[in-house]
């Protein structure tokens, strides 16, 4: 993968769309094919961590972190805070719209299929968070996953925000 700029005009010239806010999303303008979305402070965004998550519990298990485990996984001035993907699913009707529906429900309360990027839920303003998507196809994701994460890892030491897990990517079969 090439050098992408983690920010909302390198993302945007690396071929990501969309950047609305959560709270101004219209789903049905999302491609419902496969890809990668992430999540981005807008500018002058500053963290202010909720004592309490607003995202929904997941197979019995709260996503509140503490405050000083919140304030560990933060990388100062990076706008990105997360970067997920969304697959086809084993029956083929995933994708990026799904998932990011999937994604704003479990912030909003509802129980999650899974819970990665928790961490969103936990910062006050995350209504205002934007969400921008890259479609890429099923069988690149893997490893477009794995690069945006190494290649962020270089820039800034560790993973987006709300990344608790690098990404690995598959090799080719």
């Amino acid at each position: 993968m090439r050098s992408v700029q983690f920010t909302r005009k390198g993302l945007k010239a690396d071929g990501f769309a969309g950047f609305r806010p959560i709270d101004d999303l219209d789903i049905m303008r999302i491609p419902q094919g496969t890809g990668l979305f992430v999540v981005v402070a807008p500018a002058g965004f500053l963290p202010r961590f909720l004592k309490r998550s607003t995202a929904g519990v997941f197979k019995k298990r709260q996503p509140t972190l503490p405050d000083t485990a919140l304030r560990t996984e933060w990388v100062e001035s990076a706008p990105v805070l997360y970067i997920g993907k969304a697959g086809p699913g084993s029956k083929g009707n995933r994708g990026l719209r799904r998932q990011i529906q999937e994604f704003v429900d479990f912030g909003q309360g509802k129980p999650p299929g899974h819970w990665d990027g928790r961490l969103i839920w936990q910062l006050a303003g995350a209504a205002e968070l934007l969400v921008a998507w890259k479609e890429v196809p099923a069988g690149q994701l893997n490893q477009a996953e794995a690069g945006y994460h190494a290649g962020f890892v270089a820039e800034y030491g560790k993973l987006p925000f709300a990344n608790l897990v690098q990404a690995r990517g598959s090799a080719p079969a």
